[in-house]
């Protein structure tokens, strides 16, 4: 039996040319994996047919956007992911999902190999292979980019030599990959980290230079999860939606970052994440008023380290699965809703409300009504500052000896 080979597919020149570039190298028979995480564009069908005109013998499509959003996008809310406190996670929360799939379609048709499209020198490579081995021990990778020597160049030489149904003539100087989360840019003019993005780069988000007028929206949450945008329900990918759509129109979520690679070295990166900026933004102070304060310093470093094995491809790790359980620990009371304007590129909170709120107005107000007994702060103090106070007078007591 001829030996099948599963392809990460995404119907692009690059990926279309692999089709056929792997059954060369390799002779085996290719298996294109298409999956919607709402990167928008072509349907998948469209995606479908032009991956069995390129020589698939099979292509496996899957719409997995409410999927992505709510067992991807969703836990990342709800850790406030934010790789070095800026990136918030876009294209590597998508690859553990199509990996899922990938590892699927190589069950179901036969496969013994995953190819993808990434090359030697990012991220994705590692979050895919690490995945796949995870969970498809049995299964081996190949990357044509990276193994098997597909330049661009060769890509459009070979695609124009066996006239596949694919555009190669035009040539975007930028590595662009997008789902609902946000929108990734790279290379090209970006690489001097000097340049100044130009505004061709941008397409999730509007100038902020020039906003419309100001949008005041209410997001409603249940237990660290969206249910409603100006109290209308909605799905965890209807409300990424509806804020990308809200927010984006205001210029919110432009993130223009160097940032640490896994592989050791520093990129230059352009996001767009108009959605899930503005998630995050009131979901974060939602937990200001529902999380006990020693409980939310702690969520703030669990949140950092979670934020960093998934940038660096360990979303099935055994660490992983145990910081899920904390953040989902921590959600339990983060219900209710928060207000916020957007205008000018920022996500300003100006109003939040909850039934589980720690946030106690008679505690806090130094008006009449005040319940906070002020006789027991000097005690506090000293009792606070005790072993300081103890140590200061060792310090004192031996220096200059």
């Amino acid at each position: 039996m001829t030996d099948r080979i599963v392809l990460a597919y995404s119907g692009g020149l690059d990926t279309s040319v692999a089709i056929g570039w792997i059954g060369e190298a390799t002779g085996a028979e290719v298996i294109a994996v298409a999956v919607d995480v709402g990167q928008g564009g072509e349907s998948l069908e469209e995606v479908r047919q032009r991956a069995l005109a390129c020589g698939a013998v099979e292509a496996y499509v899957a719409d997995a956007r409410d999927e992505f959003a709510n067992d991807y996008a969703m836990p990342a809310l709800k850790a406030n992911a934010l790789y070095q406190g800026h990136y918030p996670l876009v294209s590597a929360i998508s690859r553990p999902v199509i990996v899922k799939h990938l590892v699927k379609a190589a069950r179901e048709f036969g496969a013994t190999t995953v190819a993808h499209g990434c090359t030697g020198k990012g991220n994705d490579q590692v979050r895919f292979e690490v995945g796949i081995q995870t969970l498809g021990p049995d299964l081996k990778c190949i990357a044509p980019v990276r193994d098997l020597a597909l330049t661009r160049d060769k890509a459009i030489a070979f695609a124009e030599a066996k006239g596949l149904p694919i555009e190669t003539t035009k040539k975007n100087p930028y590595s662009i990959d997008q789902n609902v989360w946000g929108r990734a840019v790279e290379t090209g003019y970006l690489e001097d980290i000097w340049n100044a993005p130009t505004k061709d780069i941008y397409d999730y988000t509007a100038t902020p230079e020039f906003p419309p007028a100001p949008d005041e929206v209410i997001v409603s949450f249940k237990q660290g999860v969206p249910v409603a945008i100006d109290g209308v329900a909605v799905s965890p990918l209807q409300a990424i939606q509806e804020l990308n759509r809200r927010a984006g129109a205001q210029g919110v979520g432009r993130i223009d970052v160097v940032e640490d690679r896994l592989v050791g070295i520093k990129s230059r990166e352009i996001y767009e994440a108009p959605g899930a900026m503005a998630l995050i933004t009131a979901h974060k102070h939602l937990e200001d008023i529902t999380i006990e304060r020693e409980q939310a310093r702690f969520k703030a470093s669990v949140s950092q380290r979670w934020s960093e094995l998934v940038y660096d491809g360990q979303w099935f790790s055994p660490l992983k699965r145990s910081l899920d359980a904390f953040i989902d620990d921590t959600q339990q009371y983060v219900s209710g809703d928060i207000r916020m304007t957007l205008h000018g590129g920022q996500a300003i909170v100006n109003g939040r409300r909850s039934e589980t709120s720690l946030y106690d107005f008679d505690l806090a107000t130094y008006d009449t009504g005040d319940t906070f007994d002020q006789s027991q702060a000097k005690g506090f103090i000293e009792l606070w500052g005790m072993s300081s106070k103890v140590a200061s007078t060792r310090d004192q007591r031996f220096a200059g000896k």
